[in-house]
């Protein structure tokens, strides 16, 4: 007998060994894939922008603490004002910087979102740890960058950053891009966030609407509502609902997309600050349920729209009471 006829039998028992170790795993994978798709995603809390439009097929996912940082980001760079390309510029240099995380830690004394350094004028480690404060100084930066806007992403970036590998943030900017795009209200619905409903006694309306004027800035003026019933879906009762009036703008389409920005970050918080549910132009996203997408009408109701009637001047946002 030959050395390789030696060998075959050998070689053929690990391929076969090989081959059953794959069907076992694609068996658990499937399993797990099929019961968060069934239970509506009530597995680890995460959250995925698609691209809009029919076939479109980029798509990003991330941690809930992820998009509540991505939202930000969005929400003080359209503060300022500044456009959408700015914040596509800015998201891009999180993700390089941080992965989207408020990191305590980095190379020498860099910390947060962006990787800012005390020893380099960009404010007190404090400050630095405060999205809202570490967002806004980078717009302040790039926006006194001469001709930003018409530079590409990586050197309007590395204007700001001045990184030791500037190329490094080219590779973020299609993220980027459809990041700012669902986080500006550019982009209507393209967020989805799953995760399990927040347990009863676990929501603070007033910490919620705290937040909103932080990160959107006293003119969002959000207003605390009574107590409604949770009538039109299965998940706990609730307490309304923290009412953000959609400021007008300079017509339907501005106002609409303003609407979607803050209807999404409610979204992209709704883990950390225990919302169950957030309602805008005739849609709801509820926590748990539906695989974490926006529907038409809440499950077990008639007609339209959220149970409670949101239309396109409001966005209502729920917590557990």
């Amino acid at each position: 007998m030959s050395k390789s006829d030696h060998h075959r039998p050998r070689l053929r028992s690990r391929l076969l060994r090989a081959a059953a170790g794959l069907l076992v795993l694609l068996a658990v994978v499937g399993y797990f894939a099929a019961k968060q798709d069934s239970t509506g995603g009530q597995g680890a809390p995460h959250c995925t922008v698609r691209a809009a439009g029919a076939g479109a097929g980029d798509s990003y996912s991330m941690t809930t603490e992820q998009a509540g940082n991505a939202a930000t980001i969005a929400a003080v760079g359209t503060g300022k004002p500044m456009p959408e390309r700015a914040v596509t510029i800015a998201i891009a240099t999180a993700m390089q910087e941080s992965a989207l995380r408020n990191l305590d830690h980095g190379d020498r004394d860099s910390l947060g979102l962006f990787q800012q350094r005390p020893s380099q004028g960009w404010g007190t480690p404090e400050q630095i740890r405060d999205p809202v404060y570490s967002a806004g100084i980078f717009y302040d930066r790039l926006k006194a960058v001469r001709g930003w806007a018409r530079l590409p992403l990586t050197e309007a970036a590395q204007q700001v950053q001045l990184s030791g590998f500037p190329q490094a943030y080219a590779k973020h900017e299609p993220d980027a891009t459809l990041l700012a795009a669902a986080f500006t209200g550019a982009a209507p619905g393209t967020l989805t966030c799953t995760g399990p409903a927040p347990r009863p006694g676990t929501g603070d309306p007033r910490k919620v609407q705290a937040e909103l004027t932080r990160v959107f800035g006293e003119k969002t003026a959000p207003r605390l509502g009574p107590p409604a019933s949770s009538a039109g879906h299965s998940g706990p009762m609730e307490r309304t609902e923290i009412t953000v009036p959609v400021a007008a703008k300079k017509g339907a389409a501005v106002e609409g997309q303003r609407g979607w920005e803050l209807a999404h970050w409610a979204v992209a918080n709704a883990a950390e600050l225990n919302i169950s549910r957030v309602a805008y132009d005739g849609k709801a996203w509820i926590a748990g349920e539906n695989k974490g997408r926006w529907v038409d009408r809440a499950p077990g109701t008639s007609g339209t729209g959220d149970p409670l009637g949101a239309g396109p001047e409001d966005v209502r946002i729920f917590v557990v009471r």
